[in-house]
């Protein structure tokens, strides 16, 4: 375990000099803020912007927004947070690749797999500071303006999005043991997040796909319950444990 301990806080470190920890804190806390502003701004906005409405024949009425509003925009919000995460950290094995420090450290007696589970826990916890730190600053900011209890399931909400980003980077992490850029570590990563919102599409699909996740209106809105999700999330926790254990064998194959 000490191998694997003092290579995590390697990284660790690495991620702090090379300023990836603080953008990212910066961008979820910018998100964090916005999901809330944006509600606020939003009737007056829509007054500012009355007058070339009623042009077109339209009418505006007053805007009632509250918690729900800002948590609808939350949920708006957050993938773009994700799509720049992965983008960030598409390199997190590429990088070893090219300069050949991942050699380096594997004749240091370091294992191949535990390179792999170092980064993988890694990219989870960098996942998870971001995410909470941005759903701390939403739900702080809603709690002082208006009421967190309008939305319904609200934390299970919060839960399953943020296991939908677990699982986007368990395949960001198979396709960095696979490929050798980061460039086509987030193509494939991004096309395989495509086909599973495309077949969630299919109605007969949809319950198992992992992109199902995403979809967190039904559940703030009290459409749908947490059970719906079930198939989903067990989908999405089995094959992210399998997108790991299969980049274990192809890491310790891999020519470097």
């Amino acid at each position: 375990m000490k191998p694997l301990t003092a290579f995590v806080k390697k990284e660790c470190l690495e991620t702090v000099r090379t300023g990836k920890l603080v953008i990212l804190l910066m961008l979820f806390a910018l998100f964090g803020i916005m999901n809330p502003a944006i509600a606020k701004l939003t009737p007056r906005l829509m007054e500012m912007m009355s007058d070339t409405i009623a042009e077109s024949g339209l009418i505006v009425t007053d805007v009632q927004v509250d918690a729900m509003t800002s948590w609808t925009q939350f949920f708006k919000n957050i993938p773009i947070a994700l799509i720049v995460f992965v983008l960030i950290f598409s390199d997190i094995f590429t990088k070893e690749y090219k300069s050949g420090t991942l050699l380096l450290v594997l004749t240091k007696g370091l294992s191949r797999y535990k390179v792999v589970l170092a980064k993988t826990l890694l990219l989870l916890l960098l996942w998870t500071l971001g995410y909470g730190l941005c759903f701390a600053v939403t739900y702080g900011y809603n709690a002082y303006f208006w009421d967190n209890g309008v939305a319904d399931n609200l934390f299970f909400s919060a839960a399953v999005w943020w296991l939908f980003g677990i699982w986007v980077i368990c395949l960001a992490v198979l396709f960095s043991s696979l490929l050798r850029n980061n460039t086509g570590v987030s193509l494939c990563t991004g096309g395989t997040v495509l086909l599973a919102y495309l077949l969630s599409m299919i109605p007969k699909v949809k319950g198992y796909s992992p992109a199902m996740l995403m979809d967190t209106n039904a559940l703030l809105n009290g459409a749908e319950v947490p059970d719906a999700y079930m198939k989903a999330i067990v989908i999405a926790a089995v094959s992210g444990v399998v997108c790991i254990a299969v980049s274990i064998p192809v890491m310790n194959k891999k020519q470097l």
